[in-house]
């Protein structure tokens, strides 16, 4: 028998995917980020976006303030855009919530790497749940989060590389 016509597996999704996840610290969420929401929608019916703990980082934006930045730039996507948060692991939150697919962005061979690994990490602890890598699009494969805070905290001008109001929230925190 053909392989592509056997039966899935009991643990693997009888219909494809509604709803997937899009993970990460987003501190702060970046036009990069905003790329990979809006292109996710033309596959997925709705994107939770899932703001991380990571205790390996020190944010410079609260838990509370990286949700509102967020869910400010999905005011108008009439509820496709959900805006979450989790300490815990996101193949668990995947499993909690009944969501089969997470969406990760790749910017350059370097994410790939430590996608990659991730990506097998999840498949190990949940085979249900698919990981998406969508690419970056041309314009935003340069910047990353971090830079921008970088940019931002030395008063260089980010604007066009992250929303309005994210800008306003940087020059907040580094006046």
């Amino acid at each position: 028998m053909d392989k592509l016509n056997q039966q899935p597996s009991p643990n693997f999704p009888s219909r494809a995917a509604r709803i997937a996840l899009y993970p990460g610290t987003f501190d702060p969420i970046t036009n990069g980020h905003l790329d990979i929401i809006r292109r996710g929608l033309y596959v997925f019916e709705k994107i939770m976006v899932i703001v991380a703990v990571n205790v390996t980082k020190t944010p410079l934006f609260t838990l509370e303030e990286r949700c509102s930045l967020i869910q400010e730039c999905f005011r108008d996507f009439n509820d496709r855009v959900e805006v979450d948060y989790t300490s815990g692991l996101i193949v668990d939150y995947a499993v909690e919530h009944n969501i089969s697919a997470i969406i990760r962005g790749l910017r350059a061979i370097s994410d790939f790497d430590y996608e990659f690994q991730l990506a097998l990490m999840n498949r190990k602890l949940v085979p249900s749940v698919e990981t998406v890598f969508l690419m970056t699009g041309f314009e935003w494969i340069y910047i990353s989060s971090s830079g921008i805070k970088n940019a931002a905290r030395l008063k260089g001008n980010v604007s066009g590389l992250v929303p309005s109001h994210v800008e306003e929230a940087l020059k907040r925190k580094f006046s």
